[in-house]
């Protein structure tokens, strides 16, 4: 299971800084989910060697207690229902109010561990103050200043130390996981049941993970792979519950499971934002992707209406366009192996590693004819390349990393997928200093 953790609380408690302060972020730069009741924070962060995920729920009350109710109460529900634990920030200077006991209630019926967090402990003598929401009954209380850093790192500790261990079914076989994502009604369920009823006793369902991500064990025409479906799984009392919602926060943990995204659009409503934001995250997790149009029976086509339809999404996935795209029609049972066949291929390219003798030979004669543009009258000289085992993350050691432009780093990219195929791999091109 993911590590998913949820920062929930009443608004004005600081979650949004805080969120800022642990993904180390700015407002500018942290991901907005977007296509749900209210606009989302997602973001990675990591400390001790240790990665999670965290989501601000925040911002929900703009008026009476009524919509605190239907809002604040929904929202919150649901992601602590997603998530692997749960950081409950409450505000010092104010002490407890109505609004804190209404989410205490909330988080208090769930079975995640709760952490709560003091936020604007910016002395000595509200440390003591924070004493006060011991009375909620979670244990532990953990002062802090989400503006200043205090007390943060004491955080991170207890965090780290309180997600669980990933002791998941799925590790016990190393084969690739290969989740089915996108926006609710764009044929997900329908395309995984298509793949599934051809002869269901060649697949071997297995129980674990979470309720509402299914994992099945796909073993048909020559594959061997788990294939994660995310898709119409949730129970009929919860379908009212803000879905778009509930399918960020499902497709973030789908995201995180697995090694090749297969991100399915309608094609009668193409790429939105919310797709462009799974895009995203799928991006920052550095996982295989492949776009699937579905839906494509129901489009009237011409010469190039395939091309055209291909060309714009190009556009709007951009920078990252080196992205499989297939079109299918679940319905007509169009192309369905064929998105099969080219996640695999997909995830070939993600596990890909080239020596770093040909990566050597290759880019430093090439940064040699083409080097970066000097800054400030310097320039930087690559001494080195070498891949990091098991990822597409390239580390180039030089002198003077600080001056290579985002343009450079572009350019080397185009240079590494003319030369190897990561076609559907995010690339990072990092430059460190050679010591």
């Amino acid at each position: 299971m993911a590590n998913i953790v949820a920062i929930v609380g009443r608004p004005n408690v600081g979650k949004s800084t805080l969120f800022n302060r642990i993904t180390e972020t700015r407002q500018a730069i942290v991901d907005e989910i977007a296509g749900v009741t209210r606009d989302r924070h997602y973001g990675k962060a990591e400390w001790g060697g240790v990665e999670f995920s965290l989501v601000d729920t925040g911002g929900y009350i703009k008026g009476s207690d009524d919509i605190f109710e239907s809002e604040i109460a929904k929202q919150v529900g649901l992601a602590i229902e997603e998530c692997s634990l749960v950081l409950f920030v409450v505000d010092v200077a104010e002490g407890v109010t109505p609004f804190d006991k209404e989410v205490a209630n909330i988080v208090r019926k769930s079975k995640k561990q709760i952490l709560v967090v003091a936020n604007k402990t910016d002395n000595f003598e509200r440390i003591a103050d924070a004493s006060v929401f011991y009375q909620f009954g979670f244990g532990d209380v953990y002062p802090v200043s989400a503006v200043s850093g205090q007390g943060t790192g004491e955080l991170m500790d207890a965090i780290v130390a309180n997600l669980p261990k990933d002791e998941g079914a799925l590790n016990d076989v190393d084969i690739p996981k290969i989740a089915i994502v996108g926006r609710p009604n764009v044929g997900k369920s329908s395309f995984v049941n298509a793949l599934l009823e051809e002869n269901r006793n060649m697949v071997t369902p297995i129980a674990g993970t979470t309720r509402d991500t299914i994992h099945t064990r796909f073993t048909k025409f020559g594959y061997d792979f788990w294939l994660v479906d995310t898709a119409g799984m949730r129970r009929k009392a919860k379908v009212q519950e803000d879905l778009e919602f509930y399918s960020v926060m499902r497709t973030i943990n789908a995201i995180e499971n697995c090694d090749v995204c297969v991100l399915m659009l309608d094609a009668e409503n193409g790429i939105e934002a919310q797709d462009l934001s799974i895009l995203s995250i799928v991006e920052k997790n550095r996982k295989g992707l492949v776009i699937v149009v579905n839906k494509w029976d129901l489009i009237e086509k011409e010469t190039q209406t395939a091309k055209d339809y291909e060309d714009k999404i190009r556009e709007r996935i951009a920078p990252f366009r080196d992205i499989p795209i297939v079109f299918t029609s679940v319905i007509e049972k169009q192309r369905l192996l064929k998105v099969i066949e080219t996640a695999m291929t997909v995830y070939a390219n993600k596990t890909r590693h080239i020596p770093t003798r040909e990566l050597n030979d290759f880019f430093l004669p090439l940064m040699a004819s083409h080097a970066p543009p000097p800054v400030k009258g310097k320039f930087v000289k690559v001494k080195y390349v070498t891949q990091l085992k098991g990822e597409a993350l390239f580390l180039f050691y030089a002198n003077l990393p600080q001056y290579v432009t985002e343009s450079y780093k572009r350019f080397i990219e185009n240079k590494l997928r003319e030369k190897w195929d990561f076609n559907g791999v995010p690339c990072v091109i990092s430059f460190r200093k050679k010591v």
